[in-house]
């Protein structure tokens, strides 16, 4: 197994994968951040001889680097992704592929241009309990895929002020403006992995409960804990999904059904509960099964050891390594990820337009490129400080307060000392 030469953007987050991409034979040969601290970090775990970069042109322009790992601000990604992939350099993509429309079409010409791929960094397709729901999808048994659910809950505690403030360490991070549809793909990427499906029409409502305005580290939360969405497929099933949603209790949870049997993991727990009609169960298979999964892997120890997120991220960055050694491209590819980010932006647009239907672009066609080349609504603050373009909230009165916003900025910066 030869060893692919990568890079890391962003180690923050990306700093979590260093045990897995050395694992899985990578060489992490750079690695740029503006945190000094953290670079110096890097270099203490990593070596010496490790190239340390501020700025992410010096950062691409290393000698003999292979590939990619974007692992910087949620809505940035894109832009960085189209640099590396013009210089021959493979992507692997954190969260949303693009934030804006115009930023899908642009992803998409740069990489049919060049000679490198794009995977999107989703871990949620091969959590232990997921890796075994797609076996089993994979085995046919439950018939054709009609209707499926994906949630992705994540409410915080309130109590844990200095946490809370971490993620929203200043009023123009994209956290504060996150709308709840954006945040999409741990919620849909299972199911589109699983079936094979690809969203074509998204229609979007809110769940909207303000927060607790008193208390300052909510000036900066909008007042949507949910966006529900319900998404129509080109194979024609239906699959109801949850952007980033803060509803008690925290889970991740996924249910598929079929024409003949269904299968789901139970809410937080890793147990999967599989059923059949009787008549439908295949022979030897009781009509209702509830038990753990194992790993049927040969890396079943580290990827229990350093695989993160219950083995997704270790497989994941196998993943995408093993596509590099290979010369594959790989299943979530870019127009996987841009149809998946389209529909969290459009199901946005569904909840500002009082919840009608948009249909979802297929980036591989001229028309669908051409009518959002030149779209650049975002509801985030811009690297440049331009302002924001969409309200990030159903309601105008559910957004963070601009007079709200200097307090915001004093009290997190009073939680991080």
């Amino acid at each position: 197994m030869r060893t692919v030469k990568i890079g890391v953007f962003g180690i923050y987050r990306g700093g979590t994968f260093y045990d897995t991409i050395r694992y899985n034979n990578g060489e992490i040969v750079a690695v740029c951040d503006k945190d000094e601290a953290r670079l110096a970090e890097a270099r203490e775990k990593l070596g010496d001889d490790l190239a340390t970069y501020t700025n992410f042109e010096d950062f691409i322009n290393h000698e003999g680097l292979e590939a990619v790992f974007l692992s910087n601000y949620f809505c940035e990604h894109a832009p960085y992704a189209v640099k590396a992939l013009e210089k021959g350099i493979h992507v692997l993509s954190e969260c949303a592929s693009n934030s804006t429309m115009a930023e899908g079409v642009a992803l998409v010409r740069a990489c049919e241009k060049s000679g490198a791929f794009y995977m999107i960094s989703e871990n949620y397709p091969f959590m232990k309990f997921n890796h075994e729901i797609n076996r089993i999808v994979e085995g046919g048994t439950l018939g054709k895929i009609m209707y499926a659910e994906g949630e992705y809950n994540h409410p915080h505690d309130p109590r844990d002020r200095r946490y809370n403030a971490s993620l929203r360490p200043f009023s123009q991070h994209w956290r504060v403006r996150l709308p709840r549809s954006y945040y999409v793909t741990h919620a849909l990427a299972p199911l589109m992995y699983f079936t094979g499906a690809t969203p074509k029409k998204v229609v979007a409502m809110p769940c909207y409960a303000p927060f607790d305005q008193k208390d300052k580290q909510n000036y900066c939360q909008i007042a949507d804990r949910a966006a529900i969405m319900m998404v129509l497929n080109d194979d024609d099933s239906v699959f109801r999904v949850t952007g980033c949603a803060a509803f008690a209790g925290h889970e991740n949870s996924y249910r598929l059904c079929g024409t003949k049997g269904q299968v789901e993991n139970l809410r937080e727990s890793n147990h999967i509960l599989l059923r059949y009609n009787e008549w439908d169960a295949p022979e030897g298979v009781s009509g209702y099964n509830c038990y753990l999964p194992e790993w049927n892997d040969p890396d079943a120890e580290a990827i229990d050891k350093i695989g993160g997120h219950y083995g997704g991220d270790f497989l994941v960055m196998r993943e995408f390594l093993n596509c590099v050694r290979e010369n594959r491209k790989p299943k979530m590819d870019v127009y996987f990820a841009t149809a998946m980010a389209s529909v969290g932006i459009l199901a946005h647009r569904s909840i500002l337009n009082g919840n009608v239907p948009y249909d979802i672009p297929d980036f591989r066609k001229k028309e669908d490129r051409v009518k959002y080349e030149n779209d650049h609504l975002s509801p985030f603050w811009g690297s440049d400080g331009s302002e924001p373009t969409l309200p990030s909230c159903s309601r105008p009165e559910g957004e963070p307060l601009p007079e709200k916003l200097l307090e915001y900025d004093e009290y997190a910066k009073e939680m991080l000392k």
